[in-house]
């Protein structure tokens, strides 16, 4: 499943090199044990998304490919607001796609930070209740 979510990684943030998203497996490796988790399982019980919380902070939110645009994303998140009075993120400025995401869920921005270890833009999103 990380290999899984890895990929995904590479395709939705092209503008990164690949080799950095594969770099990172050993750290989710050891930060998925330590974070909040909700599953979500298609009608074969296979795991078709998650969303990944540290705290109040989303660490990831993901969806397999042939599973995306259906409304997965959108119910994870839903559910999450309703244990959490606020939600914090933060999405690449090049990753217009979860930009347009997360604000349509109500999320706006607090402030523009750049990645330190991509030299990316990355907007810092809010949500509160």
């Amino acid at each position: 499943m990380i290999r899984e979510l890895q990929e995904e990684n590479v395709k939705a943030h092209d503008f990164i090199t690949a080799s950095y998203w594969y770099s990172q497996i050993g750290m989710m490796k050891r930060a998925l044990p330590q974070s909040e988790v909700y599953v979500y399982l298609d009608s074969k019980n296979n795991i078709a998304g998650f969303i990944g919380l540290a705290g109040e902070y989303i660490a990831g939110l993901f969806v397999t490919h042939k599973k995306q645009s259906g409304g997965i994303g959108k119910q994870l998140l839903d559910y999450v607001k309703t244990q959490k009075s606020k939600l914090t993120l933060e999405a690449y400025e090049k990753n217009q796609r979860a930009i347009d995401f997360y604000q349509r869920e109500g999320f706006v921005t607090k402030e523009v930070n750049v990645d330190e270890e991509t030299g990316e833009k990355e907007f810092v999103m809010f949500w509160k209740k």
